[in-house]
């Protein structure tokens, strides 16, 4: 049995505004209807795997425990790191948990943030290499290029091993290359874009993390025993994770390795890593415009227009990027906006929440957005999923008002139990345990005014919580 290995770290700052630290571009429907993790899950169907072993940031893992609910997906494991540490110790973590109770599956690792158009031929790509796998051969897919591009990395066609699928070994990995470097690989014939796509049999990538990188493969084999089950998630420690290099498994391994090869595919593959990307994979109107949201144009040419929550009006110009969402606009020439990550450092420097989370922030009860905010009060649009609580806590700092504008509400006020109902309002004291909860079957949707010296989401203390959360 095939299983899958999805890995769904990653910030994608070259997204920003749509994407940010706390909602990263793999957890949006920036493709189409789905996410691009549940995309990734998705593709799959048609060939027989087991349940996928997802590996996230634990800062993300209720968002993504409840995408693979939403696709009816029962994940194997959810493995949650407590900061990045690359594609190497990540795989090596996956490996290690799909190998318990001595198992040995072939594992199909697959970032969760690209996009595959042409799913029959992708299938076909991976048929080609489970054969090779089942050898304990260490597959790479590599992508036949459209053009010359800056973005990826580039893979080298080795020695031919097998014509119809175009099978070969690895003779060199290329990191990303400017423009004239680019335009002569990409003419050579003899180069491939790095998918970052892989396949082998776990026993085997085990066996060469153990040769080239021990310094990997040792302490994620402690930090996986030492690991423990909370919830729908495998939690590991943070004092054994920081002290697991960060390294890419083409680094660690597939760089020196001497049984890895290349299945080359050519299936509409692009990894969303711009909105240049998203320009390219978008539908276009007939002046080659991606346009997404409430856009109004006159004279707009080849250009991507995104509009989150209002009208967006461009005119005269051409192969540009404009973005709104209710917090930020971004508006980049096309062939620029690789530099928008410079744009999050400088939000970083600045410590700046833009870089962090939109003003609609998601949690495991629902999610909560702030409609207004000064120094002494915030208004907020709080929406509990059916059947969901928010914890039992306290503030020190402010004091809340509540208003139910849809469905009903139990409400826990200090020793008290009351039902709000839809007009009805209810007032928290500051320093006054209590609790928020959706008994019904639709969405509960309440106004809250909070108002005090401090409105941080750092002024909480938790009595009770059904999700396991502390702060």
């Amino acid at each position: 049995m095939m299983v899958p290995v999805i890995l769904a770290g990653g910030s994608g700052t070259r997204l920003w505004p749509l994407s940010r630290q706390l909602y990263p571009k793999q957890l949006i429907d920036i493709y189409n209807e789905h996410t691009l993790l549940q995309n990734t899950i998705l593709r799959l169907e048609g060939i027989e795997m087991g349940p996928p072993i997802v590996v996230c940031n634990e800062e993300h893992r209720f968002m993504t425990a409840e995408q693979l609910r939403k696709i009816k997906v029962d994940p194997h494991a959810i493995i949650l790191e407590p900061v990045g540490r690359n594609t190497a110790p990540a795989i090596a973590l996956a490996t290690l948990k799909a190998m318990e109770n001595k198992k040995d599956p072939i594992l199909l690792v697959l970032p969760a943030d690209h996009v595959i158009e042409k799913i029959i031929d992708f299938h076909a790509a991976i048929q080609a290499g489970l054969e090779y796998a089942r050898k304990d051969r260490l597959v790479t897919f590599g992508i036949i290029p459209r053009s010359p591009e800056t973005g990826y990395g580039y893979i080298k066609k080795g020695e031919l091993l097998e014509k119809d699928t175009g099978a070969s070994k690895i003779e060199s990995f290329v990191e990303k290359p400017d423009f004239p470097a680019a335009q002569k690989l990409f003419e050579s014939g003899s180069y491939c874009w790095n998918s970052g796509i892989f396949m082998f049999r776990a026993s085997a990538i085990i066996k060469e993390l153990e040769t080239h990188a021990p310094e990997i493969a040792a302490p994620c084999k402690e930090v996986i025993a030492a690991g423990k089950q909370d919830l729908d998630f495998f939690r590991l420690s943070l004092e054994g994770f920081e002290n697991i290099p960060s390294d890419s498994i083409d680094y660690a391994v597939m760089e020196k390795t001497s049984n890895g090869i290349m299945i080359p595919f050519d299936a509409g593959w692009n990894d969303l890593g711009s909105f240049d990307a998203l320009w390219q994979t978008g539908q276009k109107d007939e002046n080659l415009n991606v346009i997404k949201g409430d856009v109004l144009i006159h004279d707009v040419k080849d250009s991507y227009l995104h509009s989150d929550s209002r009208l967006v009006a461009a005119v005269g110009v051409e192969k540009f990027v404009i973005v709104e969402t209710k917090d930020a606009v971004l508006v980049s020439p096309r062939d620029r906006v690789q530099d928008v990550k410079k744009i999050v450092k400088q939000l970083r420097d600045q410590n700046r929440d833009e870089s962090v989370t939109h003003r609609k922030v998601y949690r495991p009860w629902g999610s909560y957005e702030t409609i207004d905010a000064e120094p002494r009060f915030q208004v907020k649009r709080i929406t509990v999923k059916p059947g969901a609580k928010l914890s039992l806590q306290k503030h020190f700092h402010r004091a809340e008002h509540w208003t139910v504008v849809s469905g009903s509400a139990v409400i826990t006020r200090g020793d008290k139990e009351m039902l709000l109902k839809e007009d009805e309002s209810t007032y928290i004291p500051l320093g006054m345990m209590h609790r928020l909860e959706n008994p019904g079957q639709i969405p509960l949707e309440l106004i809250e005014v909070q108002s005090g010296s401090y409105l941080g989401e750092d002024d909480i203390v938790r009595f009770d919580d059904v999700y396991g959360r502390k702060k």
